[in-house]
């Protein structure tokens, strides 16, 4: 499974996400502030 760094835009939050969280992410936004977000707030 591949672990992606995930980086808020607005909160400037940054944690570890795996595939499944990547893609919850991407549907329901930042998980601490809820900012919508595209697969560019991720790095591997």
């Amino acid at each position: 499974m591949t672990s992606y760094e995930f980086t808020c835009p607005d909160c400037g939050r940054e944690i570890p996400v795996t595939d499944p969280m990547r893609d919850a992410t991407l549907v329901n936004g930042c998980p601490v502030c809820g900012r919508s977000v595209t697969a560019d707030h991720f790095a591997t």
